[in-house]
């Protein structure tokens, strides 16, 4: 069994942020994005995971590398963003025969994975949404099989969408699908889509079964991120380096401070995740997540994204401020 995680997004609706740091390396919880996925597939036993990697793929090297030497990994880089179904191929001499589980670099779910990996079909997530046209959509009987999967349907027949999790046994099927597709130029919305490939295998009878998942975290833009920051703050708890210094100051947890910061007269959380190294004095933070090395003076901050080695001196509400920004808001 090898896990694929698709990590080549340019996470335009993160921006600034992901001009200088990949989506999946962005801070949640005390934790990063790609770290809950891998955390989540290596508790279950996976030891092999390939990640597709692009814009900035050699920082997402380098993270995993430091951060899970014990597992074996390979890279690689789609360097043309085709979709996702374009990026499964190139992984195609990587997988060989084995079997793989798929999960999209941005996709975070609560889900027994132990349980889908014993099953007998392949499987897919999904999850009932109000809205489905912007998904895949997955239409299945009351026991669960899947009759036909949809990419971003404008008339959906189903409101289960596709969560971006993938568990497939019959991998040689896949990337013959994937093949067809590309060769026969058969796109969705401008790309060559996972979706399409597996309503290709479905046609040729293969059994998929779904799962639904419990909760499902979106990462994908400011306001979506703030909400699953402090979703998984309760369900991961407070987490406070033991090397860190605080000075008449208030924590309201549930909040994350990293090793190494510095924080004084002030009051931080609730559901604040604060990187490490970070100064922070004089300020209020609640509902927000704090890069690395930062360091906020006299600030005010809610529902705020703030990226690492920033410097914000004044008052605010609410900011969403990139990498290796300086912000004065005081009176001139």
């Amino acid at each position: 069994m090898k896990a694929i995680i698709p990590v080549a997004g340019a996470g335009t609706k993160l921006r600034p942020h992901t001009y200088t740091q990949p989506k999946a390396l962005i801070p949640l919880a005390g934790k990063t994005i790609l770290s809950i996925i891998v955390d989540q597939l290596a508790e279950a036993g996976i030891r092999e995971f390939i990640f597709i990697v692009g814009y900035l793929g050699e920082k997402i090297e380098d993270y995993v590398k430091a951060k899970y030497p014990e597992l074996n990994t390979w890279f690689v880089h789609q360097n043309e963003r085709q979709g996702i179904g374009h990026a499964i191929l190139l992984t195609r001499e990587i997988v060989g025969e084995d079997e793989v589980f798929i999960v999209l670099g941005d996709t975070i779910c609560e889900f027994d994975v132990a349980q889908v990996l014993a099953r007998s079909h392949s499987m897919l997530g999904v999850k009932r949404v109000d809205d489905p046209r912007n998904f895949g959509v997955a239409e299945m009987d009351e026991n669960g099989a899947i009759s036909r999967v949809v990419e971003k349907p404008q008339i959906p027949k189903s409101n289960m969408a596709l969560v971006g999790i993938y568990r497939i046994k019959e991998t040689s099927f896949l990337f013959s699908c994937l093949e067809n597709n590309i060769r026969n130029s058969l796109t969705s919305y401008g790309e060559y889509s996972l979706t399409d490939a597996i309503q290709c295998m479905i046609g040729s009878d293969v059994n998929f079964q779904s799962f639904k998942v419990q909760n499902w975290f979106d990462c994908g833009k400011k306001e979506t991120l703030l909400d699953s920051n402090a979703k998984l703050l309760k369900k991961f708890g407070s987490s406070i380096a033991a090397d860190h210094v605080f000075e008449n100051t208030i924590i309201i947890q549930p909040v994350s401070i990293a090793s190494g910061c510095d924080i004084r007269n002030s009051i931080i959380g609730p559901n604040v995740a604060i990187g490490e190294k970070t100064l922070v004095n004089y300020s209020i933070i609640k509902d927000s997540i704090i890069g690395s090395f930062a360091n906020l003076y006299d600030i005010v901050l809610t529902h705020s994204l703030i990226g690492s080695d920033t410097e914000v001196k004044g008052e605010s509400r609410s900011l969403n401020i990139g990498d290796n920004t300086e912000i004065d808001l005081g009176e001139s």
